[in-house]
């Protein structure tokens, strides 16, 4: 949810101060694109997973404080619920044995957190929704005691001027309303970073665009909320509609939200940072004294706080990050589509098909992006959270096409060629890919176990609230097995 704040509360000075100096930060930025002021090393990749506590039970635990004091690991930090935390991962680059290495380093960072968390009777989950979980955990009380949470809840609720409803189609509908912002936090994602250089970031975003709906279609792990069985991945609507500032009149005239997946195919990053400035109206309005222009003329480079603090405030599936690290400024692609876990394993291996295919599809000649409408990527995305698995999407040279072909046809060789692009050994590469097969070939993902265990422990006789908890106990056993999902067995109750 981004970085520190210093108030909860601001006054129609700070946000006309703030809408300035946003507006100066952009015109520094398009400055310095015009400059190639950008780091141009080997492109790095970064992780980031977010995490739910639970106790013995499987119930979530709000314990996150506590958990953290005894991880004392500052790769380890607070997220929205009391009952969640995010794991932080080192930048590095794939090439050589670089994915396996991620692999055997976040598992050995995980168990160490798990033992320290059991300490304090916790256990932590990897996954995009915890099925345990009931209304009462999506009120104030289970926010974090973090100042910037307090701030977001208070700036969307304002805005709003109305309770949170959730109001969600699927197998069992839910219609349910909210005081606060807290229902956002049942949703855990991963997210994956890629570093790029400006002249070439149109194209990695435009190709990761491509790449959100089969990346759901393969990593879908959110299919309960309440206890209602709702999309294979269920995070995307949860997390429009839990922050949607908009009153119902303003979603009506087309206002944008502020979870997106975008508009149109871009040329530059720039053209991002320039719609969030334009459309989207600042909910953390803290200003700094630095002149960007001034640090500019001084041989500086400017952290562009307004912007990036702005950005951090909309919520696209793929975000253009501007940071500064080291001394230089760089550009990342923040990929936002995939939901936590299963497994250590799994998320390596979707992490491998994200870059491979990202890689392959940024240096195409001719790109798909230039042969295919965008609103047929939006809709991917869409269909791909609904029914994973079983979705169907539009591709060129296709009206529509099953999911899984695409997948194993198109998308997977492109993974494979881009991984040798990126310098990654074969058989880490052939490693990771089989995982990916191994799910096409079973038709199952997170999502499609956690439903199938549910249906069955309902068939033996059990009342869905003690069906979830068994789900989640056999899920558990299975994550912290690292065991692939596409190989989980169903439970014999």
């Amino acid at each position: 949810m981004g970085r520190e704040v210093s108030s909860t509360t601001y006054t129609e000075g700070d946000r006309t101060r703030y809408r300035a100096k946003v507006a100066q930060c952009l015109d520094a930025l398009e400055v310095m694109l015009s400059r190639q002021h950008f780091a141009e090393d080997v492109p790095t990749t970064g992780l980031e997973i977010e995490l739910a506590l639970v106790d013995e039970d499987g119930s979530p635990a709000r314990t996150n404080a506590e958990v953290l004091g005894r991880i004392a690991d500052p790769a380890y930090q607070s997220e929205l619920g009391r009952y969640t935390i995010e794991l932080n991962v080192e930048p590095r680059t794939l090439a050589g044995r670089g994915l396996a290495d991620l692999e055997e380093d976040v598992r050995a960072t995980l168990n160490r957190a798990r033992e320290r968390a059991l300490e304090v009777d916790t256990d932590i989950v990897m996954t995009g929704i915890l099925p345990t979980l009931g209304p009462e955990h999506a009120e104030r009380e289970w926010i974090s005691d973090n100042d910037r949470y307090f701030a977001l809840d208070r700036a969307i609720r304002a805005a709003r001027h109305e309770e949170i409803t959730l109001e969600i189609a699927g197998p069992e509908p839910l219609h349910q309303s909210f005081s606060s912002i807290a229902v956002e936090s049942v949703c855990t994602s991963t997210q994956l970073h890629l570093q790029v250089r400006p002249e070439l970031f149109a194209r990695y975003w435009n190709s990761a665009q491509l790449l959100a709906g089969p990346q759901l279609v393969l990593g879908a792990n959110s299919p309960l909320l309440f206890g209602n069985k709702l999309w294979a991945e269920t995070r995307p609507v949860v997390f429009l509609q839990a922050t949607d500032t908009r009153a119902p009149e303003l979603r009506n005239q087309g206002v944008r939200p502020i979870v997106t997946f975008g508009e149109r195919w871009i040329t530059s990053i720039f053209d991002l940072f320039e719609e969030n400035v334009h459309y989207y109206p600042p909910l953390l309005p803290e200003t700094t004294d630095v002149d960007p222009f001034e640090v500019l003329e001084s041989g500086g480079v400017p952290t562009l706080d307004e912007l990036t603090l702005h950005n951090g405030t909309v919520y696209r599936w793929n975000r253009p990050i501007y940071a500064v690290s080291g001394g230089r400024p760089h550009l990342r692609v923040e990929n936002r589509v995939l939901p936590a876990g299963p497994t250590v394993v799994d998320t390596v291996a979707n992490s491998a098909f994200f870059y491979g295919a990202v890689e392959a599809l940024a240096r195409e000649e001719r790109p798909i992006w230039t042969r295919m409408p965008f609103s047929a990527a939006r809709d991917n995305f869409e269909q791909a959270a609904r029914h994973g698995m079983g979705a169907r999407l539009r591709w060129p040279g296709e009206l529509e096409i099953n999911a899984t072909d695409l997948i194993s046809s198109t998308l997977l060789p492109l993974a494979r060629r881009g991984l040798g692009m990126l310098g990654v050994d074969d058989d880490v590469a052939d490693h990771y890919l089989d995982v990916i097969e191994q799910r096409l070939r079973s038709r199952q993902n997170g999502a499609s176990w956690q439903v199938a265990a549910v249906d069955m422990y309902e068939t033996s006789g059990l009342k869905r609230p003690e069906a979830v908890a068994r789900m989640l106990a056999g899920y558990r056993a299975n994550m912290h097995a690292n065991r692939p999902v596409g190989s989980w067995p169903l439970p014999r109750p």
